[in-house]
């Protein structure tokens, strides 16, 4: 075997710490790229196939520059709006908070969709971006597919230990850190998980169903570079956290366990950045169970099922389905997760050979 299919067998199989450990020797280095590995996963930097979740996570490009991360003006809705407005000058008839409960069929082919409200839109082809057991076994219902085809659905990995905290704040948060200005040194991410270790006991407490006592937190700021998102002098501060597990050992998340975790995230941030709670005026925290809640997100998982190599490229579910005229459009697809458009054009390109 050539020595580029050992690094590419080795960037989809091998755990990301053996990646990190080979080409950097700073510790605090190594932790702050490990996050990447971890970000929508129930895994640590030490779990086989995490190199990949790095990978996914580092590919591609925004603005010409390889390897990085965009803001959106006006916050993610901006994208929506952007399409909204391509779509709407293409003659698209677009329906907002038009929830989905059914999708119709008539013999073995798509027939359209059934609204919460029990209008019914007819179509002969139905594009779905959410994940598989969404569609599949909650909107359509098992009987109208292949048994071969359910149980694979049924068996696809959603398991997932990912929190957000956003905050809204009366001001920046110091980390002592003396980098001036702090409006520059805060417009990237900043890592809670000071070293590899740290997020190996943070992924130990999710292993067995409890929410990380030292949890991995990254947080930005968008409203640094993009002064839409809030009034002059006060800030917003997405704060994405690892490790909180869907299924908890003993419990459920309820508001008190909730709002608990928030604290514990808000503690350890105040560690590093003392001024951190006199500054909050409001936050929201969405745990696993909240994302699949609102989000229709199958375990909370962000990713629409897990970046394994079982779930990779071949192995994730099929643009084209085993019923005619349904196609799948999201990040159950192939390459996964992520807001990207890959998958979307992929589908659009099957729709139309039909």
């Amino acid at each position: 075997m050539g020595s580029q299919w050992r690094t590419a067998l080795e960037l989809f199989t091998a755990p990301a710490t053996r990646v990190l450990n080979r080409f950097f020797e700073s510790e605090p280095l190594r932790a702050t790229i490990a996050t990447d590995a971890i970000i929508g996963a129930m895994a640590a930097p030490s779990t086989p196939d995490s190199a990949y979740v790095l990978l996914h996570h580092v590919m591609g490009e925004t603005g010409g520059k390889r390897g990085v991360w965009a803001y959106i003006r006006g916050g993610i809705g901006g994208l929506a709006d952007a399409l909204e407005k391509v779509c709407l000058a293409a003659g698209v008839e677009i329906r907002r908070n038009a929830e989905v409960v059914r999708i119709n069929m008539l013999g073995s082919e798509v027939a359209g969709v059934t609204l919460a409200d029990g209008t019914e839109i007819a179509a002969k082809t139905v594009a779905s971006c959410i994940d598989g057991n969404q569609t599949f076994l909650k909107l359509l219902g098992a009987q109208h597919l292949p048994d071969e085809f359910a149980e694979q659905v049924r068996r696809l990995d959603y398991s997932s230990a990912s929190a957000k905290v956003n905050l809204a704040l009366d001001g920046l948060p110091d980390f002592n850190t003396g980098a001036t200005p702090r409006e520059i040194a805060l417009r990237g991410t900043t890592h809670i998980c000071p070293d590899l270790d740290y997020i190996e006991r943070a992924f130990d407490d999710a292993k067995y169903g409890r929410p990380s006592q030292s949890p991995v937190l990254e947080m930005t700021m968008a409203s640094l570079v993009d002064d839409t998102l809030a009034p002059p002098g006060k800030h917003v501060a997405s704060i994405f956290v690892q490790y909180a597990p869907y299924k908890l050992a003993e419990g459920t998340w309820d508001d008190q366990r909730r709002e608990a975790f928030a604290d514990r995230c808000i503690d350890i941030l105040a560690q590093y950045a003392p001024n951190i709670k006199g500054l909050i005026l409001h936050r929201h925290v969405s745990t696993p169970v909240d994302m699949e809640r609102t989000y229709g997100l199958t375990g909370g998982n962000i990713m629409q099922g897990s970046m394994g190599l079982d779930q990779l490229g071949p192995m994730r579910l099929d643009y084209r389905t085993p019923v005619r005229g349904l196609y799948l459009c999201g990040a159950a697809t192939h390459p996964g997760g992520g807001i990207m458009g890959i998958c979307g054009r992929n589908a659009a390109q099957a729709i139309l050979r039909g």
